[in-house]
Parts: C-alpha cells; sequence; structure tokens
C-alpha cells in the first residue's frame, strides 16, 4: 500500500518527462555553461537556466552578453512553441535622416560609435517577461550567480583579455572618446576582474525586476548619462519599452519541422526559405561531397535569393507588414528555387526580390530534463556595442542603430541593403539576423542551434541543419567543419572558413567567385545522435564549454 502512494506521489508531481532524462547546455563561456548546468541540476527548467545564463553573460561576456542591448528568444516547452521579441527600439526622437550629413551621405561612424548609435534596451525586459511565463525559480536566485562574479571578481579568460586590449588600442588610436578603458583598462591576467557598478545595478533588478532599470534608479542613471553626452534615450523611452511574444516560424523541411525567429528578424524567414528551396532542388544536392564547389555555387545561390527578399521586404512587422506567408508559400519557393542557376554563377544584377508587391552577438541552447529546449541570441552588435559604459551604473550599451537603414540602398556594417521596409522611425525595432532555431521531430527536439555573427548567422544556422540531417555530422563536427557565407552583395563574394580544400577553391575561383578567407559565427549546438542521445558542441574557435548530464 505504502508503495502505491508513493507511486500516485510520484506521478502527480513529476512533470511529464521523466528527470532522468538527459539535459544538456552549449554557451559562449565556461561560467554561463555551469551555472546553467547548475540550475538544472537543482530542478530548474530550460527558462530558468536561460535567465541566470543570460545574466552572467552581461558580467564575463562583456564584448556580447549584455543588460544593455537586446535579443531573441526561441522557446519550446511542453509540446509549444513560443517566441519572445527582446529587440532594442529607436528611441522617440530617433528620425529616418539622423546620420546623413548636409549632402546626404551617411556618416558611417554615427550609427555605429559612441551615444547616438544606441537603440533602447530590451533585455531586462526579456529576461523578466520569460521568467514570468516559463519559469520556475526565484529570480533573485537566478541573478545570484552574476552578482557574485560581477562583485567578487573572475578569471577572465585570454581571448577575452586579448579582445580588451585590441578594442583599447582601436579608441586611443582614433580617438573616439568613449569611457571603455576607465571601465576594462584594469583587466589583468591571473587577477580577479570586479565590476562594482555593474554588481549594484544587478542587485537592483534582482530585487526590482525590471522596474529598476525601465523607471527606477538605473533608469535615472541611464537617462542622466544620455543628458550629459548629447544621447536620445528619454525616461519615456524606458518606462514605454515592451519586450513582445510572437509567432514563431513554423515550416516543415525534410522531415522536420523548423522553428526559428520572425520578424523583426530576417534569420528565419531567409532560413526558411533556404531550407525550402533546398528540398526542391533535392536532385542537385543529392551525392554532393560537402564543401566541394558544386555544393557550395548551390548555398551560394540560395543565400542571393533569400538575402533579396530580405533587403525589399523585412523589417518591424508593427511599423511594415512584411508578407511572410507569401515569401514561405510553397508555389513562391518553387518560383524561387527555378531561379537557381545550376552550374554558373547568376547575374547578380538579375537577382530580385521575387514578390511582385562582431560582428558580436553570442548564442546559448539549453535543453532541461524533461525535454523542453530555449534557443537564445542576444546582442549589443559589434565586439563591446559602441563601447560606452554607462557611468554609475557599469554596463556598456548597443549600437544596433547601425542595424536600420540610415539610407535606402547604403549598406550597413555588415553589407546589408535595406530599403522602406527597415528605415529608422521611432520606437521601430531595427531588422536583425539572430536565427535562434529549433528543430523538431514528431514533436520532440532533436537539435537546437544559434550563432553570432551579424548577416552570417543565417548561414552559421543553414549549414548546422545540413550538416546534421544531410551529412548526420555529430555535434562536435557540424560546429567546427569550415562554413560559407554569400549574400548576394559584396558581388560574387564567398566568405569561408580556413579549411577548405586547394582543389574547391581552385574551381570557385574558375567559376568567378571571389574568396575571403574570414571565420566567422560561433555556433553553440545540442542535437541528438541516431541513438536518440544528445549530443553538445561549442565551437573550437570560441572560449564556449558544452555538456551532456
Amino acid at each position: 500500500m505504502l508503495r502505491l502512494y508513493i507511486l500516485i506521489i510520484l506521478l502527480f508531481t513529476q512533470p511529464a518527462f521523466a528527470q532522468t532524462q538527459q539535459a544538456a547546455v552549449a554557451m559562449p563561456d565556461s561560467y554561463s555553461a555551469d551555472v546553467a548546468r547548475q540550475v538544472l541540476e537543482n530542478g530548474g527548467n530550460a527558462i530558468d537556466a536561460a535567465v541566470a545564463a543570460n545574466f552572467v553573460l552581461a558580467v564575463t561576456l562583456p564584448e556580447a552578453g549584455n543588460i544593455g542591448g537586446g535579443g531573441f528568444m526561441l522557446i519550446y516547452k511542453d509540446n509549444e512553441a513560443s517566441f519572445l521579441d527582446y529587440r532594442e527600439k529607436a528611441p522617440m526622437a530617433a528620425h529616418k535622416d539622423m546620420y546623413l550629413d548636409e549632402a546626404g551621405k551617411v556618416v558611417q561612424e554615427k550609427p555605429l560609435y559612441g551615444i547616438l548609435a544606441s537603440g533602447v534596451p530590451g533585455a531586462v525586459m526579456g529576461m523578466w517577461q520569460a521568467h514570468q511565463k516559463h519559469g520556475t525559480k526565484d529570480w533573485s536566485a537566478l541573478l545570484q550567480p552574476a552578482i557574485s562574479l560581477a562583485e567578487d571578481g573572475f578569471m577572465p579568460h585570454p581571448k577575452l583579455l586579448k579582445s580588451v586590449q585590441r578594442y583599447i588600442r582601436r579608441v586611443k588610436q582614433e580617438r573616439l572618446g568613449r569611457n571603455f578603458d576607465h571601465f576594462f583598462g584594469r583587466m589583468r591576467k591571473d587577477q580577479l576582474f570586479k565590476q562594482p557598478q555593474l554588481a549594484a545595478t544587478l542587485k537592483r533588478i534582482a530585487q526590482q525586476g525590471p522596474e529598476d532599470f525601465y523607471r527606477g534608479e538605473t533608469a535615472r542613471q541611464i537617462t542622466r548619462f544620455m543628458q550629459e553626452q548629447g544621447g536620445l534615450i528619454s525616461p519615456q523611452d524606458l518606462a514605454s519599452y515592451e519586450a513582445k511574444w510572437r509567432t514563431p516560424i513554423s515550416e516543415n523541411w525534410n522531415g522536420y519541422r523548423i522553428l526559428s525567429a520572425p520578424p523583426p528578424s530576417s534569420g528565419g524567414l531567409v532560413l526558411a526559405q533556404m531550407l525550402k528551396m533546398q528540398a526542391k532542388l533535392t536532385q542537385h544536392f543529392s551525392g554532393l561531397e560537402h564543401n566541394s564547389a558544386q555544393y557550395i555555387h548551390l548555398l551560394a545561390e540560395l543565400g542571393k535569393l533569400g538575402f533579396a527578399d530580405r533587403g525589399e521586404y523585412m523589417g518591424d512587422p508593427d511599423f511594415y507588414p512584411v508578407p511572410t506567408d507569401k515569401l514561405l508559400d510553397d508555389a513562391y519557393i518553387e518560383k524561387r528555387a527555378a531561379k537557381v542557376s545550376i552550374d554558373s554563377i547568376s547575374v547578380t544584377k538579375n537577382v530580385q526580390p521575387g514578390l511582385k508587391e562582431s560582428e558580436d552577438t553570442t548564442h546559448y541552447s539549453v535543453i532541461d530534463q524533461w525535454g523542453n529546449a530555449v534557443s537564445n541570441t542576444t546582442t549589443i552588435n559589434l565586439s563591446f556595442g559602441n563601447g560606452v559604459v554607462v557611468e554609475g551604473a557599469g554596463f556598456l550599451l548597443n549600437n544596433e542603430m547601425d542595424d536600420f537603414s540610415a539610407k535606402p540602398g547604403v549598406p550597413n556594417f555588415f553589407g546589408a541593403i535595406g530599403k522602406e521596409a527597415n528605415k529608422i522611425e521611432p520606437q521601430k525595432r531595427m531588422l536583425s539576423s539572430m536565427t535562434p532555431t529549433i528543430l523538431l521531430k514528431q514533436e520532440q527536439v532533436e537539435m537546437v542551434t544559434g550563432s553570432p555573427g551579424g548577416t552570417t548567422i543565417i548561414s552559421s544556422v543553414f549549414q548546422s541543419i545540413l550538416n546534421r540531417v544531410l551529412y548526420n555530422m555529430s555535434a562536435e563536427e557540424l560546429v567546427n567543419v569550415p562554413r560559407v557565407h554569400h549574400q548576394l552583395l559584396p558581388k560574387d563574394l564567398i566568405r569561408h572558413h580556413p579549411g577548405l580544400s586547394t582543389k574547391t577553391k581552385d574551381r570557385l575561383e574558375a567559376m568567378g567567385y571571389k574568396l575571403s578567407n574570414r571565420r566567422f559565427g560561433d555556433l553553440q549546438v545540442i542535437s541528438r545522435d541516431n541513438n536518440g542521445k544528445l549530443d553538445a558542441a561549442s565551437e573550437a574557435s570560441g572560449r564556449g564549454k558544452s555538456m551532456v548530464f
């Protein structure tokens, strides 16, 4: 009788999945990985782990982890998908010509560096709303690891130290007048790096939630600093900020259901287009050697078509009617796939939109012991954002305003072209390439993937999926095998990782491509192997850490 009673208690108190199921994390640094694992092992779910990791990264990954930026979180919990848009917004005082000189030309530095480059941050509100809807652990407890790392200090990774030193040299050489050196110039090898101002800010957020950041003491520090420096973010901008729950992109491909980021991200839309076009061209991909010249050529052709639509149709859906359904319609995909030039490079000027109407971001992936998953990409845009730390609050601001189209047809830092759909407007969210993605098979999570890298994010995620599904690669293999990127413009340029064979490079150049050997991205992937076991990996070129437990 006692055993039956215990069984009944267990039945009604345990989640739908057995707690003995594996969990996994793939994080961009060891501190966030260890904290996420601890949260999961203490009974927290994937969202709890994601929230704790996000705040840790604001301390230990200052070039991209943040509370001064924003991002996108894709969640799959209890067999339901949801998507949280906590992207930054343009200040109310922003306008479409704010980065043009008297002659109407774009002043390239303005949307990238200094106080005018920042949108209204969304990260704190995003983490709060995700936690309120899906979290199970105490909010303040989830922030405690980040507070401790900021207050007591952490040992900087050699790659972080190198990045900080390189950035300080650049600031001094270009006389950019930022305060980055004052806050990060004391970072040393084998010495704990402490951030007392950031610790105080995190303590207030732990106690008061977003009320502090958007209306309280931290909000006052942000707006006072903005006024002193000639910035645009006002008390009204902060008080009115909201993160939005949106419907994720959901498309079928090759026996899987692809969940990804909807607008204002272009990532999920372009990814789904490329995958669906690839399926229409299955006979041309069949039997191709991975990273052969012909394989890379076909990827480039798909990229050109996707990026042509990106520049024409994609922006903030609250301001511009993005034709998502039309762009993913099977008949439209069939027409676009028919435009792929199989044996030679298509003429760039002829690749048009099809309808007749730091690079430093960071990503992490989590699967908890109940099969729930989070794919989260967060950013302050370029490395260390706009290079400006909010005095008193201790955190860097973003330079996401560069993700708008400062002028139609003029490329941003990443070479991406935008038009009317992505022009600057007050309180509008700038277009993004962040592509947090989850693959399902029979409603079970098969893969959680994502990467930083500006416009190259889409290529990294696209190829991570192809590597797993078409080439049956392990997580370790698929994150580290060389990747390629082509985005329509610059014309006929393929950017690639080191490691392509000489034969492949010679063949691509003979076809007319120009090659740029420059690594991009930092994949953080969890997938299932052929036996259904979890497999996790962080790209070896970064400083990430992944674990299955």
